[in-house]
């Protein structure tokens, strides 16, 4: 559990929807490992990987600016389908920025994948963690998700994480309780009310957000509740009578989608919440293409509504 790491540490958790054998040669496979290795935006060509210990994977990550960032890792344990341990950040001119251990452990056909990045310091730690979250490094791993539902479902998801010092009954309280929900889900610059909100399984909700110059209508419907791991429901823009519509700045947005929130106790007072977004129902080729497209603003979106969250958990103590 993410509670458990130490001050110079960076502990990161996913349980991923498909066995360990997939999940390690989206890792290990050049060919899979660029279709998502990488914060959001990013691309990577591997140059040469030798998967032994002592071995080392050169590539270069192209970001969306157009900087390169040049990588050699080496590899110091290598353990088929179960152990990895390399440095990463490190090439022939400088030194690698840290020590990684990942492990991969599966249970029912999904696979659990645990992550140590050691540095020198906490001081160190600390200023990684900064630097992870202002380039949105995290987005790796929700990236991996994507590919993954992909491969085994033939789905296009979209998949979001974020961790909460709180603890998983509020977290669950912060999307079921309207009073709650309405103070932070709405994009920056947007406040949300709900005119009606029946908020349980086979229940509705109708409400509206505005930034003071538009308002945009939406109604959800709500098709599981597992009190207090998760929520799903579905949610489409409807008029302000409730007649459902498209969405008033691309038209070409997906009619219905399909929102899945499950959350995970990282600690006593720390939970990670997992968003799963996708279409839902009929579904055309235009509109699927306008989703796929749309995941760099769905990135921006929801981190703008988690930092309200963060700042609303705070206020609350």
């Amino acid at each position: 559990m993410a509670a458990k790491n130490k001050p110079n540490e960076i502990y990161i958790e996913r349980i991923y929807d498909a066995p360990v054998k997939m999940v390690w040669d989206a890792w290990t496979d050049p060919k899979q490992v660029a279709q998502w290795w990488g914060p959001r935006g990013f691309t990577l060509t591997t140059h040469s990987k030798d998967l032994r210990v002592g071995g080392h994977w050169h590539y270069t990550m192209h970001g969306p600016d157009g900087t390169d960032w040049v990588n050699k890792t080496k590899y110091h344990e290598v353990e088929k389908y179960a152990r990895l341990v390399y440095d990463h950040g490190g090439n022939d001119e400088q030194a690698p920025l840290f020590r990684v251990t990942v492990n991969f452990s599966e249970t029912k056909g999904k696979t659990k994948m645990d992550m140590t990045m050691a540095l020198a310091t906490a001081e160190a730690a600390a200023e990684t963690r900064k630097f992870i979250k202002k380039a949105g490094g995290d987005s790796t791993w929700d990236r991996l998700a994507e590919y993954l539902g992909k491969e085994t479902e033939n789905k296009e998801q979209f998949v979001i994480n974020r961790s909460f010092d709180a603890p998983i009954s509020l977290m669950y309280e912060m999307w079921t309780n309207p009073k709650h929900f309405s103070q932070w889900l709405a994009p920056t610059g947007f406040n949300m009310e709900f005119i009606r909100a029946d908020i349980k399984p086979g229940g509705n909700s109708f409400y509206f957000m505005t930034n003071g110059q538009m308002k945009m209508y939406g109604r959800a419907h709500y098709l599981e509740m597992d009190k207090p791991h998760r929520v799903k429901y579905t949610q489409q823009f409807c008029d302000e009578k409730e007649n459902m519509a498209r969405h008033p700045m691309a038209p070409t947005w997906p009619a219905t989608m399909l929102t899945t929130v499950n959350l995970t106790e990282e600690g006593p007072n720390r939970t990670r919440v997992t968003i799963t977004w996708e279409t839902y129902g009929a579904t055309t080729p235009e509109e699927l293409d306008t989703f796929i497209k749309a995941k760099a603003g769905m990135t921006q979106g929801w981190t703008g509504s988690f930092d309200k969250l963060d700042d609303y958990l705070a206020k609350q103590g």
